[in-house]
């Protein structure tokens, strides 16, 4: 094989030196809300203090509930939605493991072949038949250079959408046990109501039974007796809807712990909570909401989506230039014939393309991939800014739940002795039986409002959390051992199942100072 002139390897030289050194398309930049870095509110204020927490990751300790840690420790280990986030990461890594390959040879071929031939020759001085075999074997290799960032691009974006499928999972995290604990909470505020339903229906039986004595015996019209009637059937409808509530909310929690609906004792392991909803007090936070709001994982994974596409314009911008690859083959080739000899060749040298007339089709991808950036721009906006109107909304309703406490307790305790008073002057004379009808609905419906506020201030602190404080942390793995198992008895998964996270080479700027990913 010839050996290149001088001229033509400082060419090829220089190509490979250049071989990366320059990455076409923007580059991506941290995305920051103006606005986000001294956002609060008057009522995040008055619904936080600033304190320390045992883990913040963990904000359902400050319940001191065994029973809804369990739950979400079931709902961490068998949870379907949860399942399919840590398997889009695990696709997402093997998505960075396809990108990685770039940086190696595109093409690398072995190939042969083994031809059976049959010749016949005749007339002349030397006629011949027969068969023959052939024989052929060879190597290819094929490296496309990294001139313009082609694949240093598809790299930063693959491993971008990594470590956004790796936070969509800590949103599903968040979600998922911020619904355990709103469903929990739920459950016992449907049991709370269904006790004050039954004792307000066995109070309102007794005074019923009370009317119709007297008017069999005359001392009352019937007017009294059908009120009573009225009220005690009508409270007495109330119970079948909250025992329906109780059976909606545990068929809920069975589906969010990964059962189907059914009997589940994690509800009764802590006697004593049946009906309990805690006294709530104002949320502890770590640090200022600004902070915790660009912490949230959903923020993340749309600045890293961000991140993801950005690059991609890089890669549909190298397709407006040449690409030039090294080419090499080696080639031997033989035969059964006599006398026929063996040939052993080597070639390679550079090779270049270029879509020098794409009629406009490589120029309208960019914009294409361009409009898809500026979209998810406008994505991750809206998501700061839905972030932080979930966050001002659970904590404008946890004020308001708190205010409302004392204003209900004391109405509550009114009503209780308004109808202590009324069945007494009832008793003595002094009043007809409709002041006490009216003192027993003032009273259960004092009750039930209490409650329901309390449900309500647990709900908005649960959100408050979520919203700013996190619920990211899982003790589990990404991919359960069983459903490994099942993964790796159809694939060849290497390590990939198994061993830990790799750390991102291009996207750890993405991520917001404190983050938990760092």
């Amino acid at each position: 094989m010839p050996r290149l002139a001088r001229p033509e390897r400082l060419v090829l030289i220089g190509a490979v030196c250049l071989g990366g050194c320059i990455q076409l398309g923007p580059d991506f930049h941290p995305q920051r809300e103006a606005w986000t870095e001294h956002w609060s509110s008057p009522a995040i204020e008055q619904a936080t203090v600033q304190g320390v927490q045992p883990d913040a990751r963990q904000w359902w300790q400050v319940f001191a509930d065994q029973n809804l840690e369990r739950l979400i420790a079931e709902a961490d280990a068998h949870n379907g939605d949860l399942k399919i986030a840590g398997l889009r990461v695990m696709e997402a890594r093997a998505q960075l493991g396809i990108a990685l390959s770039g940086r190696y040879p595109q093409m690398q071929q072995i190939n042969g072949d083994v031809l059976y031939g049959d010749e016949r020759h005749s007339g002349g001085s030397h006629p011949h038949y027969g068969g023959f075999l052939q024989y052929s074997a060879g190597f290819s290799v094929g490296w496309e250079l990294d001139f313009w960032g082609r694949f240093s691009r598809a790299i930063e974006s693959a491993d971008a959408a990594f470590f956004a499928a790796r936070a969509n999972h800590d949103d599903v995290l968040v979600l998922l046990h911020a619904q355990v604990a709103n469903t929990y909470y739920a459950f016992r505020t449907a049991e709370a109501r269904l006790r004050i339903a039954r004792d307000n229906a066995k109070l309102q039986k007794r005074s019923y039974e009370i009317t119709e004595r007297l008017f069999k015996s005359g001392e009352t019209d019937e007017l009294d007796l059908q009120q009573a009637k009225t009220q005690y059937l009508g409270t007495l409808a109330t119970i079948p809807d909250f025992e329906n509530q109780i059976m909606v909310a545990r068929h809920a929690l069975s589906v969010l712990i990964g059962r189907p609906p059914g009997p589940l004792p994690e509800l009764d392991e802590q006697p004593g909570k049946e009906g309990m909803i805690p006294l709530v007090d104002r949320a502890v936070l770590q640090d200022v909401p600004a902070n915790l709001l660009l912490r949230r994982p959903d923020v993340r994974a749309a600045e890293l989506q961000v991140a993801a596409q950005s690059a991609l314009i890089g890669v549909a911008e190298a397709d407006l230039y040449p690409s030039v690859t090294l080419l090499g083959s080696l080639a031997w080739t033989a035969t059964s014939v006599a006398g026929a000899p063996a040939t052993l060749a080597l070639v390679g040298g550079p090779s270049l393309s270029w879509n020098v007339f794409d009629y406009g089709k490589i120029r309208n991808n960019v914009r294409v991939q361009d409009a898809r950036l500026q979209e998810l721009i406008v994505a991750y906006q809206n998501t700061v800014r839905e972030a932080a109107r979930e966050a001002d909304d659970a904590a404008t309703g946890l004020v308001t739940a708190l205010e409302r406490e004392s204003i209900l307790h004391n109405a509550e305790v009114a009503a209780r002795r308004s109808l202590t008073l009324a069945n007494t002057i009832y008793r003595e004379g002094y009043s007809d039986f409709q002041r006490v009808l009216d003192a027993q609905r003032a009273l259960s419906a004092q009750q039930d409002a209490y409650v329901v506020n309390r449900g309500n201030a647990v709900s908005s602190l649960i959100t408050l959390y979520a919203a700013v404080g996190g619920g990211w942390h899982s003790g589990e793995p990404l991919v359960d051992a069983a459903t490994r198992q099942q993964m790796e008895q159809r694939t060849n998964w290497g390590d990939l199942l198994k061993a830990p996270e790799p750390p991102s080479v291009t996207t750890r700027h993405a991520l917001p100072e404190g983050s938990p990913d760092e």
